[in-house]
């Protein structure tokens, strides 16, 4: 009688292993999970969203709030201390950085969404079709981002909306050119090919197959946008044509505070700092997820 017949289990071979099947998804998912840099900075970013977005309803003075303690430097009941009118600066960065936040999250949905579509149909067309949807998108990188966005933005009344369509509505052209470049090679691959054979429209193609494999691209310059609304933001609200008060934003607090660097310097650096620590934090996202998305490493293991 054999070992098998017994029911007794035949040892394993030296040498000898199982390797379990993992999807595309798993893959990047775990490439991305090993980033120690990214996971540090994706941890950190989703602290500032939190504080920002949760903290005015635990905190108990508001952003538009006047107190009695003019000019306070920070302590323990006012961190952030306050301004020469009383508004107490932990309030007021915690409103300013969930301003700057929607802004540059619509700019980077906005400008990406539209983008993406845009360079998808130029690359998969090519062509006259190409030629004349990347002239438009020439035209659009020829605009002066600043000047436009001075001029819309001043005619706004200083809307957080507004001022983030403006800024989206110069920026996808970026997206575009970047997406038309990896269609372009992946609209030759065996799998759009077998997809024509099988009957597959053009509409099908381009949203189920190429967009879906042009996602790293597509996903890191997204967080790039993040990264960029802030920045654009910050630098129209230090000239005066971003977010207007009352309401706030982190580059109208740093505007705010630039005559007060020496006298009361927590009112410009705070705000400041959080500016930067969005600004790496993205990027740092984006290196970890352009490495987690690497097409060379794209591949179902068995």
């Amino acid at each position: 009688m054999t070992d098998t017949e017994a029911g007794t289990q035949r040892p394993r071979v030296a040498g000898e292993f199982t390797v379990r099947q993992r999807t595309q998804t798993q893959l990047v998912l775990r490439r991305f999970l090993r980033h120690r840099a990214a996971m540090i900075s994706l941890a950190v970013f989703l602290l500032i969203v939190l504080w920002a977005f949760v903290g005015p309803h635990l905190w108990h003075y508001s952003y538009r709030k006047y107190t009695p303690d003019n000019s306070q430097p920070p302590s323990w009941k006012h961190p952030f201390g306050t301004d020469a009118s009383g508004y107490d600066a932990y309030a007021q960065i915690m409103r300013g950085t969930q301003t700057s936040l929607k802004i540059a999250i619509l700019i980077a949905l906005g400008s990406t969404l539209v983008g993406a579509v845009w360079g998808a149909v130029a690359g998969f067309y090519r062509g006259f079709v190409d030629a004349v949807m990347m002239r438009v998108a020439d035209l659009v990188l020829t605009l002066p981002l600043f000047a436009i966005a001075l001029v819309i933005s001043s005619r706004s009344g200083g809307s957080w909306y507004w001022i983030a369509v403006v800024i989206a509505g110069l920026t996808w052209a970026y997206v575009a050119r970047v997406v038309r470049s990896t269609v372009l090679s992946l609209r030759e691959k065996e799998f759009v090919e077998a997809a024509r054979a099988l009957g597959a429209s053009d509409v099908r193609i381009i949203f189920r197959h190429l967009l879906p494999n042009a996602l790293g691209p597509i996903i890191v310059n997204a967080t790039v946008l993040v990264a960029t609304g802030i920045l654009t933001e910050t630098a129209l609200s230090f000239l005066g044509f971003g977010v207007q008060p009352p309401d706030t934003s982190l580059g109208l607090l740093v505007a705010q505070a630039q005559t007060a660097v020496d006298t009361r310097p927590w009112l410009f650096y705070i705000p400041g700092a959080f500016i930067i620590a969005i600004a790496l934090t993205i990027n740092f996202i984006g290196d970890g997820l352009r490495d987690a998305f690497d097409p060379r490493q794209q591949r179902v293991r068995q």
